[in-house]
């Protein structure tokens, strides 16, 4: 366990109801730990953990429930270069609460949306595929010579489904391909228990997820330390 002095508020208790952002924000974070690969998430004050192991990005804390006290002894203990902090909150809280060392990332969004079942049609020359490489479903839409246009990703958590890793390629966007990757997810999701869907986006894709019913659940504030390559 690291070495934090305990925040007055810092886990879900059984009282809530499955909906309540700690148990939201949780489950985004095993499931996007499976699409990534991470290993299993370690708990800590206020939230969880991952050991990511990139350059840049060598762990991550990921925190639901905080106060002010909390994020600065992160800030001060925690510094190492690689190292991420992200909370349900906003940018402002972030930056008040942390050292000059630390840098802000972009805001992100938690987001959720009952799952339906549906087909996902493309038009040729496109075509839909969708697989499964262990415990992550891939839709991918790939172009008549075969190549991939546009693919996401589907990890579970319990009955949520978090959606990972979204992307069209440059000169197939603004074809719609974006929106049947994610409909063939949840389609998936759907048929196989998954009644919830989660995911983080960017601004933009906030958008396009707002377009297809889902909703904002909290902003998600990030920062990191620099590691200079």
């Amino acid at each position: 366990m690291d070495d934090f002095d305990t925040p007055a508020h810092t886990e879900s208790t059984s009282t809530q109801p499955l909906d309540a952002l700690p148990d939201l924000v949780t489950a985004w974070g095993r499931g996007w730990a499976r699409s990534r690969g991470v290993p299993r998430l370690v708990s800590v004050p206020g939230g969880f953990r991952a050991d990511v192991g990139l350059p840049g990005h060598r762990v991550r804390y990921v925190l639901h429930t905080w106060d002010g006290a909390l994020l600065a002894a992160y800030g001060r203990r925690i510094a190492a270069p690689g190292t991420w902090i992200k909370i349900s909150g906003r940018s402002a809280d972030l930056r008040g609460a942390l050292p000059p060392r630390w840098t802000l990332a972009d805001t992100g969004h938690l987001m959720s949306t009952p799952f339906t079942a549906g087909a996902a049609d493309v038009q040729a020359p496109y075509a839909m595929r969708v697989t499964t490489a262990g415990d992550v479903v891939v839709a991918t839409v790939v172009d008549g010579a075969g190549d991939t246009a546009a693919s996401g990703r589907l990890a579970r958590a319990g009955e949520f489904g978090i959606i990972d890793r979204v992307e069209t390629a440059p000169p197939h966007q603004r074809r719609g391909l974006g929106t049947a990757v994610m409909r063939a997810l949840s389609d998936h999701a759907a048929r196989n228990g998954m009644s919830t869907g989660l995911l983080v986006a960017t601004d933009d894709g906030r958008r396009l997820y707002s377009s297809l019913g889902w909703s904002v659940r909290s902003e998600i504030a990030a920062a990191y330390v620099d590691e200079p390559g």
